[in-house]
């Protein structure tokens, strides 16, 4: 790889850390992973998952990049971890569509997002209703989807004004 793609890739996954550092406690926080995340592959095929992949790798090897500046293969295997494991498929489900217009995008966007909350809300439910007798799908859903949508949905957007005004600039 050239430097200029390393540094590339570098910066880009801080930019995930950063806005995984704003955050709104909760039983899922809300942060700004995923804005980071869809700008990101926005912005660049497969630079964006290897920077996603430096982002996790970091996370696992005891750096604070997680939301609440936690770290470690814990994250992963806690009650959350499954939005970190989404956030690894998303490029395989926005790569196809990067050439295509600005509809095409909008729709992998979402796409990779439902995918994000099916594997987090998949591995919540796993995590969070193990060992319980009676399980309450509806429960998980109101605590991992239903406040996420519109915040979520704003995130797409906004995630297509930064990734447009900056793609050309780095």
């Amino acid at each position: 790889m050239k430097v200029k793609r390393i540094c590339k890739i570098g910066i880009l996954s801080v930019f995930i850390a950063l806005c995984a550092w704003i955050t709104v406690p909760g039983p899922v926080p809300f942060t700004l992973q995923t804005f980071a995340v869809l700008a990101i592959m926005l912005l660049g095929g497969k630079d964006g998952f290897f920077a996603i992949a430096v982002y996790v790798a970091l996370g696992i090897a005891g750096l604070p990049v997680f939301s609440g500046f936690r770290s470690g293969i814990g994250v992963l295997l806690g009650a959350t971890g499954g939005y970190i494991v989404g956030f690894l498929i998303t490029p395989f489900i926005m790569l196809p569509f990067e050439k295509r217009g600005r509809a095409a995008r909008i729709i992998s966007s979402a796409a990779a997002l439902v995918t994000c909350y099916i594997f987090g809300t998949l591995w919540y439910a796993f995590v969070y209703m193990s060992g319980r007798k009676e399980f309450d799908f509806l429960s998980v859903l109101l605590a991992c989807v239903v406040p996420f949508i519109i915040p979520d949905i704003i995130k797409i957007a906004l995630s297509f004004v930064v990734s447009e005004r900056i793609r050309n600039k780095i």
